[in-house]
């Protein structure tokens, strides 16, 4: 069985090496859906009976894990030293340091990453992340998806 849950935040980017728009500093609202899978709870009187996982769980696990640090930051590169530098002088600033270009492809296999062990630890009934999906826009978006074995 697998479930969906969606969450939303806002944060900046650019991508330094764009030859078109996406080379400026501008924002999104980013929508990020987690698709796992798992076993159906059975566990007679269990508050998860019925479920896979609790829809609230799984929302406070990606809010810990990703959407809290990511909302309302600038998300860069660590190589666009100009824009890193600038944030730097801005006191307070939310900014995430990326090892990648804040494509939505590689926010999708970033986000994949921190979520995948969180969500692992959480259940007994052989639950699995199998989908990391981050609109960049209604129009545009990247999915990264577990490894088959």
């Amino acid at each position: 069985m697998q479930i969906t849950r969606r969450l939303e935040f806002d944060a900046g980017h650019r991508i330094p090496n764009h030859t078109s728009q996406c080379r400026h500093l501008h924002g999104h609202r980013y929508a990020i859906e987690i698709t796992l899978s798992g076993d159906i709870i059975n566990t007679e009187g269990s508050p998860e009976q019925g479920m896979v996982m609790d829809y609230s769980e799984v929302k406070r696990i990606a809010k810990e894990q990703l959407v809290d640090a990511w909302d309302h930051a600038f998300l860069v590169y660590r190589d666009d030293r100009v824009v890193l530098d600038f944030l730097q002088t801005l006191p307070g600033h939310r900014t995430v340091v990326l090892d990648v270009p804040p494509t939505a492809e590689n926010l999708a296999a970033v986000a994949f990453r921190l979520l995948d062990n969180a969500y692992r630890k959480t259940c007994g009934n052989h639950l699995r992340l199998e989908r990391v999906r981050i609109y960049e826009t209604p129009n545009n978006w990247a999915d990264c998806l577990a490894e088959r074995k």
